[in-house]
């Protein structure tokens, strides 16, 4: 399940009991133990409730009423679920379970002899039947049901490499009148019986129960049952994961708790993301709702590239700002722009020769470029940004024109391959097509479009690092960029690299079995801390279960569901959820890109 264990400092602890003696209070702790130690206040005092009165089958506590029940009988087979349901009702309330492990030896020693007076009470039965002539008598069921259990019983501990436990279960509840707490007593007990077991209530002992369920690490009432570890295992709690994260926002609700996901992606070891599934599952809806959620919770920059222009009217109502780049548009991107900070303290032209290298090989239709050429292209980059670094970033900055012309100057046929190659995208009519708009570009452009896009994105990042802001990248329609090495590569790199920048970058696509045919791209997902898988293709699935290590059970959460379900994965977690969002909203209708919906 990836669930650990943290270790409470002494405020934490005392918040706990603060927040179950003091229910509804729970936002008025503000304790600081130097400060009360330093007035000579005990914390007691701040702790505790103003008033205690036990009676014999329940307390009150301030203005609240309470009840402690513990486990009297145990079914001999229970679900993981009992303790789940128990905890479902809608009040303050906790369960403990103390637990006293017994040496193997101790415990052998114990149901050999257990076993040793069930074989004699049998013996003894049998030798009156002798002497009553009844030679052909059955054994009695229960003494046969007694002789069956010891020899399993004592079969777990020798073969199975199980413990003997001692345990106590307890849970008291908090209600606000007597009457309510009589019903939710009846509702426990009523869950408990549902699954065979008998909880019933301490009388006389509601002080000492209280004192034992709360965790201070005491037992002061002996109601021990004897447990297997298997058995102990049940009350164990943890059979759904939960994300929860500080500083977090929403993502959708677990479906197997019905709680909130609140996830941060900053606290990831890296905040890379990406969003599966087949087309109409809701991937779009699921990027504008984070979108949504990081404006209003947050100063990060958001940068998207839309190649289906999908976020042009929500972007406007949030008061965005939409750059339309096309062979007819008056604005540009300059591929050559390079920040002092480009190279992360290395040589930046090192980095932005080989954007330039995946650059050209987009211009020249995607092919791979030889040994020659890559030299060439390296060479003519080092020499068109050499007076810039001279001025120590202050003076203009090369263009793609300026490369063209340095690749003119060079005398080898292979440069001036490259130039004719990419002169009509440096002097002729198409000389703005530096854009992430596939509508308006096409096919044929789009990924050098991106590319440009991607290497000015790195550029705003340096610039936000230095200010100290976290830069949100979403790319739609990623695996366009996989079909192409140099760019794949260009990719890889910046996901590597953003992290370190304080960016967190977004993939959306639906052609996940394409997508892992590059295995740049798989080690890409692979290394994903943060994952919306929603509705996938039969191939897809399969793809993801191996890669991902996804079990049956979890892949039906992404089989024939509904647009807004799915798997999230979280760091370790994997949990199932759903995303249900009033239709009935401006917002709906500014996210959605069903064409009916609009």
């Amino acid at each position: 399940l990836g669930s650990k264990c943290v270790e409470l400092d002494a405020p934490d602890r005392l918040r706990i009991l603060h927040d179950f003696f003091r229910a509804g209070e729970e936002t008025d702790f503000h304790f600081d133990l130097s400060d009360t130690m330093r007035k000579g206040h005990d914390f007691k005092d701040y702790i505790c409730p103003d008033t205690f009165e036990f009676e014999k089958d329940h307390f009150r506590m301030g203005k609240k009423f309470g009840r402690v029940i513990f486990l009297r009988e145990y079914a001999s087979y229970i679900k993981d679920s009992m303790v789940s349901e128990l905890c479902d009702l809608n009040r303050n309330m906790m369960l403990s379970l103390d637990i006293i492990p017994i040496p193997t030896d101790e415990a052998v020693r114990e149901v050999e002899n257990r076993l040793l007076g069930v074989e004699t009470n049998i013996t003894n039965w049998q030798r009156r039947q002798n002497q009553s002539n009844n030679f052909s008598a059955v054994v009695p069921y229960d003494m046969e049901q007694q002789r069956k259990e010891s020899k399993e019983y004592l079969d777990d501990l020798t073969t199975r490499d199980q413990r003997m436990m001692f345990a106590v279960l307890t849970m008291v509840h908090v209600a606000d009148s007597k009457e309510q707490l009589d019903s939710d007593t009846e509702t426990l007990l009523t869950n408990a019986r549902k699954h065979l077991c008998q909880f019933s209530t301490l009388t006389f002992q509601q002080m000492d129960g209280l004192n034992t369920v709360l965790p201070f690490g005491l037992r002061k009432i002996d109601a021990i049952r004897t447990l297997t570890t298997e058995s102990t295992a049940v009350f164990i709690p943890f059979r759904a994961q939960e994300i929860s994260h500080s500083g977090g926002i929403y993502y959708g609700q677990n479906v197997i708790s019905k709680n909130m996901i609140i996830a941060n992606r900053k606290l990831l070891l890296n905040g890379n993301s990406f969003i599966l599934g087949v087309s109409g599952s809701g991937k779009s809806f699921t990027a504008k709702r984070e979108i949504v959620n990081q404006i209003l919770s947050s100063d990060d920059d958001i940068i998207l590239i839309d190649p289906e222009r999908e976020y042009s009217s929500l972007v406007k109502a949030m008061g965005g700002e939409i750059i339309h780049i096309s062979a007819t548009s008056p604005n540009h991107i300059n591929a050559m722009d390079m920040s002092k900070d480009y190279g992360d303290g290395a040589n930046p032209v090192i980095l932005k020769s080989e954007f330039v290298l995946s650059l050209c090989e987009q211009l020249i239709g995607g092919q791979n470029l030889g040994a020659k050429q890559k030299s060439l292209i390296d060479r003519c980059t080092a020499s068109v940004y050499r007076k810039y670094l001279q001025s120590n970033y202050r003076d203009k900055l090369p263009t793609l024109q300026d490369f063209h012309a340095e690749l003119l100057k060079q005398s080898e046929s292979e440069a001036q391959e490259i130039a004719l190659a990419i002169e009509l995208f440096t002097s002729g009519s198409l000389n703005r097509l530096i854009c992430y708009d596939i509508l308006d570009l096409g096919k044929q452009l789009l990924p050098i479009g991106m590319l440009v896009v991607l290497d000015s994105i790195l550029n705003r990042i340096t610039q936000n690092r230095a200010k100290g802001k976290n830069t949100f990248i979403i790319i739609d329609e990623i695996y366009l960029l996989f079909q192409h090495e140099y760019s794949a590569n260009f990719l890889f790199t910046l996901w590597k690299r953003v992290r370190k920048y304080g960016a967190f970058c977004t993939g959306i696509t639906q052609n996940v079995d394409d997508l892992l045919q590059s295995h740049t791209a798989r080690t890409m997902l692979a290394n994903s801390e943060f994952i919306v898988m929603l509705n996938q293709a039969s191939t897809d699935r399969m793809e993801l279960a191996k890669l991902l290590n996804i079990s049956d059970l979890q892949l039906s959460y992404i089989t024939n569901v509904d647009a807004g379900n799915g798997l999230i994965k979280v760091g370790s977690s994997l949990v199932p959820f759903t995303d249900q969002f009033p239709h009935n909203t401006k917002l709906y209708r500014l996210m959605t890109t069903k064409p009916n919906e609009k």
